[in-house]
């Protein structure tokens, strides 16, 4: 029993790192090419020896592959191309006994269009399936609003048997359920409570705050060289969407010891804290995207016009979030994912510092308080890939993004590679490099999506056995991180907000202070620091020395972490 006036329990999750893992490109084990759950169990010890805690896979369930697993067929049978039921059992076996937890994605805003539910829901307009998707009448034959969808092109799809349009805010086959029919959320309960009585650990959930759209469908904002609208303010954030979170941990979440994140695009702190604040009964916390898309909303056509940083504006929100939400929910923290492009293309130097500019990155991420998310290849510096042809891709929304691109816009194909380059998704897909023999050991067959052709400099034996890697230091630095109950409790303090090149903040717990610095530039930079760090013990450094005292002289990419004498 909990003796009287004992601290409340830390929740296990404000400890833990995950690793995130994409099924299809981590370690293929039968050589078709794809990468499968047995290929998972292959690597179990290797996570195990970085030091992470949870494994996060991205779906993993039936899907006819529309946006790789994103478009469900079947809540409760695993993608053949990944293995079976029993290779899962086995994985979640293997896994809990060396100590790690598994997270599965949540992908419950929409199902594929093969689903059954949808394709009832379409052949009948009086099946009670009808109501589990999102159906209107057009106006004038026109689709009831002209939403852009985030695969390009309307979000309205219109059913010729029927004349109704349904709604999809991603691809076609993607079409949205219908969050307000209660059958629809007891659905979705029911298929969470499958897996978490298997003994599921958690879940990422997948664009959780679109589950609510605005009753009235208004129309969205213009968007300048487009038809179509802005329709974000009327299915982001919705009027429900609290509710129907709510009711998912008060039906399904409270009776398990589990992990949530949710996936929350255009969410503010003051937002985030709804989701995740500790007395709210929704989640435990929450991705944001202001930092992975900062600038995108200045220019015609977003990301793949690939506005620069600021290194400021970067501090500015990883500060905001640090701060606002302290006390009043828990962050998540990350550099990259499936979505995203490599940490080190995207913030650090990929060419003449790849290594040391990977270690920075790891060490100003993971000594901010919130739980770390460490993508697979992140723990190696793995890179941006720069396919030739657009034929190599395989992302929907690259395809998607390069035919309006070229076909409406009349950019050349130079000009879209270059945002392709820089910002697609298929730079963070291309298969895990083990090693540097033939496919990177990943496949002994064809992989589905060529290989980063770096990997015989870039891989995962190599980096083991180099105590310098990259892998080395995010193995220390998640080992010290654990060590030190001020990285998950204390305060933070941002220095020098308007510096250009170094970040740098303090974090406190009334017993222990922490100067963590990260120096994001290729040339050397004097950098003075605090009075009571100067003498201190460097805990952490990616250079094998540190140069001055009170006035550091700061190497390229730079990374230390000093506590208070």
């Amino acid at each position: 029993m909990t003796p009287p006036n004992a601290p409340p329990a830390i929740p296990w999750w404000k400890d833990a790192v995950v690793y995130q893992i994409y099924p299809r490109s981590f370690q293929d084990s039968n050589g078709d090419g794809i990468g499968d759950l047995r290929g998972i169990i292959r690597r179990l010890d290797y996570l195990k020896r970085l030091g992470v805690d949870v494994l996060w896979l991205s779906p993993i369930f039936a899907s006819p592959n529309d946006d790789n697993g994103y478009d469900i067929s079947d809540y409760r049978a695993i993608m053949p191309e990944f293995g079976t039921m029993a290779d899962f059992e086995e994985l979640l076996r293997e896994a809990h006994a060396r100590g790690l937890k598994i997270m599965l994605d949540l992908v419950v805003n929409h199902t594929s269009d093969e689903h059954p539910w949808f394709i009832e829901s379409r052949a009948d307009p009086r099946s009670d399936k009808r109501d589990y998707y999102i159906w209107k009448k057009g106006r004038e034959g026109q689709p009831p609003t002209r939403w852009q969808s985030f695969f390009s092109g309307p979000v309205w799809e219109k059913d010729e048997k029927s004349g109704e349009f349904y709604l999809h805010l991603f691809s076609r086959k993607q079409p949205d359920l219908n969050w307000e029919n209660p059958a629809v959320r007891r659905e979705v309960h029911d298929m969470m409570r499958f897996w978490l009585d298997k003994g599921v650990d958690g879940w990422r959930m997948d664009t959780i705050n679109m589950l609510s759209k605005h009753p009235g469908y208004p129309e969205g904002r213009p968007i300048p060289g487009t038809p179509l609208t802005d329709g974000g303010p009327y299915f982001l954030n919705g009027p429900r969407v609290h509710e129907f979170i709510q009711e998912m941990h008060r039906e399904v979440l409270a009776h398990y010891d589990v992990m949530t994140v949710g996936e929350t695009p255009g969410v503010e702190p003051s937002e985030g804290a709804l989701y995740c604040g500790a007395e709210r009964g929704e989640l435990n916390m929450v991705f944001h995207f202001e930092h992975v898309f900062l600038g995108d909303d200045t220019v015609e056509h977003g990301k793949w016009s690939n506005p620069p940083l600021t290194l400021p504006g970067i501090k500015r929100v990883l500060a905001r979030w640090q701060t606002e939400l302290h006390g009043r929910g828990w962050n998540s923290l990350y550099w990259d994912n499936h979505d995203q492009p490599r940490a080190v293309s995207r913030f650090g130097n990929d060419r003449e510092y790849r290594v040391e500019s990977a270690k920075m990155l790891c060490t100003v991420l993971l000594f901010m308080q919130g739980t770390p998310y460490i993508y697979q290849g992140q723990e190696l510096g793995m890179t941006n890939v720069s396919f030739e042809s657009i034929e190599h891709y395989k992302d929907i929304e690259t395809l998607n993004a390069y035919k309006v691109l070229r076909d409406e816009h009349g950019w050349d194909t130079a000009r879209i590679l270059a945002g392709v380059y820089a910002r697609g998704r298929d730079n963070a897909r291309t298969p895990m490099h083990w090693s540097g023999k033939k496919n990177a050991g990943f496949t002994e067959g064809t992989p589905w999506i060529a290989l980063n052709p770096n990997y015989p400099d870039i891989n995962a034996e190599a980096a083991e056995a180099d105590p310098h890697s990259v892998w080395h230091h995010y193995r220390d630095v998640i080992a010290l991180r654990k060590a030190l109950p001020v990285v998950r409790d204390g305060t933070f303090t941002l220095l020098d907000a308007e510096h250009p090149t170094v970040f740098s903040y303090v974090r406190d717990d009334g017993r222990t202070r922490l100067l963590v610095v990260g120096h994001f530039h290729g040339q050397p930079e004097a950098y003075r620091i605090p009075e009571e760090f100067i003498g201190g013990e460097v805990l952490s450094n990616n250079y094998p020395s540190l140069e001055g005292t009170r006035e550091l002289q700061l190497r390229p990419y730079q990374a230390l972490v000093i506590r208070a004498r």
